[in-house]
């Protein structure tokens, strides 16, 4: 049985499709993240602080910052670890957080998302007094 040419072409389009769409997915890989952050603010407040990024045997030093306003007071260091994935280069890792809050040496859990999918897991520790109910944001840049 002879299937007709438009048929053809369009079952052999999808299969290109798909398989092109799972091959991407399978490119996505995973590296590992240490950030030291810390934060002051009373009312306006800010954010720095860097770290290193572990991808494919390389580690990319990577330098965070950000503005918070709002109900902000106190000051704190925060040092996280844990993983990103979804990244298929290591210009792909950054993202923003919002809003927290931990009082003496308290235990972090966040996870980030960003427009390129990439997804970060991190845990760690507070060490300070730091109050943020606010419109707050982190970005983290390759340096």
């Amino acid at each position: 049985m002879k299937m007709p040419s438009a048929i053809r072409a369009t079952l052999l389009a999808f299969a290109a499709l798909t398989g092109v769409t799972l091959s991407s997915a399978a490119r996505a890989d995973e590296g590992f993240v240490q950030l030291t952050i810390y934060k002051a603010g009373w009312i306006i407040g800010g954010s720095g602080g860097g770290g290193v990024l572990n991808f494919h045997g390389r580690r990319y030093p990577l330098s965070t910052g950000g503005l918070d306003y709002g109900l902000v007071f106190g000051g704190s260091k925060t040092v996280l670890r844990g993983r990103v994935s979804n990244i298929y280069r290591p210009s792909d890792v950054y993202g923003a957080a919002g809003a927290g809050l931990a009082v003496g040496r308290g235990a972090r859990a966040i996870v980030l998302t960003n427009q390129k999918g990439a997804v970060l897991e991190l845990t760690g520790h507070q060490v300070g007094l730091m109050a943020n109910a606010d419109l707050s944001g982190l970005a983290i840049t390759m340096r």
